[in-house]
């Protein structure tokens, strides 16, 4: 699993930006603007042994990824969840679950979700947005 990023030049620093986390570092290169990025999602991660790699063509996008997807997923979720400000019991709620663990359960790492249910757990957390896949072209 990999998440889309941009990176582009303004002014004197390299900015990285992951859109679907809602999350930008800086660099004074293109080459530190990466390593920012690859240090901040295994930050949010905060998970020993987690670790990310860059998939950069030389142009202005770039994915970042790895092969703990449960990790990738945890963060994804957390992270949708924080922006919408909700608590787990309100997140809980809105899938139909009767006690709060049933989506951090997910939002932790222990489960993986299906397709289907990633999709349910998405749209409790961030309704107003639908996730787009598309297949990797960079190596």
């Amino acid at each position: 699993m990999r998440f889309s990023g941009k990176i582009y030049k303004n002014g004197k620093f390299w900015l990285a930006e992951i859109p679907i986390l809602d999350v930008m570092t800086q660099g004074y290169s293109r080459k530190e603007a990466f390593e920012m990025v690859g240090d901040l999602i295994e930050t949010m991660a905060d998970k020993e042994g987690f670790h990310v790699s860059i998939y950069s063509n030389r142009q202005e996008y770039f994915e970042i990824g790895s092969e703990d997807t449960r990790t990738l997923v945890s963060i994804l979720l957390q992270r949708k969840r924080e922006l919408s400000g909700l608590s787990l019991a309100q997140v809980a709620e809105r899938i139909g679950a009767s006690s709060r663990n049933a989506f951090a359960r997910y939002e932790r790492g222990k489960s993986i979700p299906s397709v289907e249910k990633f999709n349910e757990l998405l749209h409790a957390v961030s309704p107003k947005q639908d996730i787009v896949l598309k297949e990797s072209t960079l190596q």
